[in-house]
């Protein structure tokens, strides 16, 4: 056992540590149990989100570098549903790396590390921005968000950040939510919208069928499962600027104005938005060269790691890596970029 913890280049306490942890949950930690005799992991994983999607196609691309460049031997994308199930994954061990928006993977340290806890989950970097989409069908006529209200909306997958961000977009409107299907009196007050959990694809069909009046999505720009529906049925895009005063005031301040360009789905005008940014994640008992290795690949090989259908939302640079909307980064990581920028 002293022989294998020598070899993957961990302290004897930190390894011991995170290998109790992980025997408890049922896990050993991918990054731990498949350590080799070259001192990096046998295989890691990158928990990602849908098919079509940005997260999965940045994580896919974080796999490939990783192997690519030796910080392991083997590097395989896990497909999700977004951040949420991204967070319990990392903190199960049953995953390496993963992607979560800055908001969500704020709240899942209030909840499983109370002020006298220990922190389990750290970053890596702050690596793009997610832009929320809220797409109605250009002939709906729908313009403002606030003519939702009395409407259905698919908001996600459970396990997503997008279903977290959109609830409190409708508080932060003054509007309450129901689950599609409860009372016809519930559903059927201005006041309230009424929510379905459907994930990417599932929503889009639902919107392309009439059955959802608006989809939301967190993602780059464009997002190409959109941007094909978009060329099937034309969509238009909500402006959700007008809410983000609030839901600072209310959930912190992880929400920015961003613009989501003209063109940026084909024919489309500029609309304003709400931006939220996306982080790398990694448990803090990960071994510290494995995480100096992987932010050295961030920092040197950034133009492996941009989605081909999502150009210019990357932050992927040593100023922005490092603004971790407040979630502290990996001891390592923190080395490692004071060593690479002083």
């Amino acid at each position: 056992m002293t022989d294998f913890i020598a070899a993957c280049g961990l302290p004897r306490r930190t390894a011991l540590k995170a290998g109790l942890a992980a025997g408890l949950a049922g896990v050993l930690l991918p990054a731990l149990s498949a350590c080799t005799s070259t001192g990096r992991p046998g295989t890691v994983t990158v928990a990602g989100g849908e098919p079509g999607g940005f997260y999965l196609e940045f994580s896919t691309l974080l796999a490939e570098s990783l192997q690519r460049h030796g910080v392991a031997d083997r590097a395989v994308p896990l497909t999700t549903g977004g951040s949420l199930e991204n967070l319990e994954h990392l903190l199960t061990g049953k995953t390496t790396f993963a992607v979560a928006l800055a908001d969500a993977a704020a709240q899942q340290v209030a909840a499983k590390n109370p002020p006298t806890g220990t922190v389990h989950i750290a970053a890596l970097g702050k690596v793009y921005e997610n832009y929320v989409h809220c797409v109605v069908r250009k002939s709906s006529g729908i313009r403002d968000f606030t003519e939702l209200a009395g409407g259905t909306v698919a908001i996600g997958q459970p396990g997503s950040g997008t279903s977290l961000t959109t609830h409190r977009l409708i508080e932060a409107a003054g509007l309450g939510s129901t689950a599609a299907g409860r009372s016809a009196h519930a559903a059927s007050t201005a006041k309230t919208v009424r929510v379905v959990n459907l994930g990417l694809n599932d929503g889009l069909a639902a919107l392309r069928g009439g059955s959802v009046d608006a989809l939301f999505w967190s993602g780059g720009v464009p997002t190409a499962a959109i941007a094909a529906t978009h060329k099937e049925v034309g969509l238009r895009f909500l402006d959700l600027s007008a809410l983000i005063p609030a839901m600072r005031t209310r959930y912190g301040v992880f929400y920015d104005r961003v613009l989501i360009p003209e063109g940026g789905y084909e024919s489309t005008p500029a609309v304003w938005t709400v931006g939220v940014a996306n982080l790398l994640l990694c448990r803090n008992d990960l071994d510290d060269a494995t995480v100096k290795r992987t932010v050295e690949l961030l920092v040197d090989h950034a133009q492996e790691l941009i989605p081909r259908s999502s150009l210019g939302v990357q932050f992927l640079s040593p100023e922005s890596l490092i603004n971790t909307a407040g979630l502290p980064l990996h001891p390592a990581a923190a080395a490692a970029y004071r060593t690479l920028h002083g």
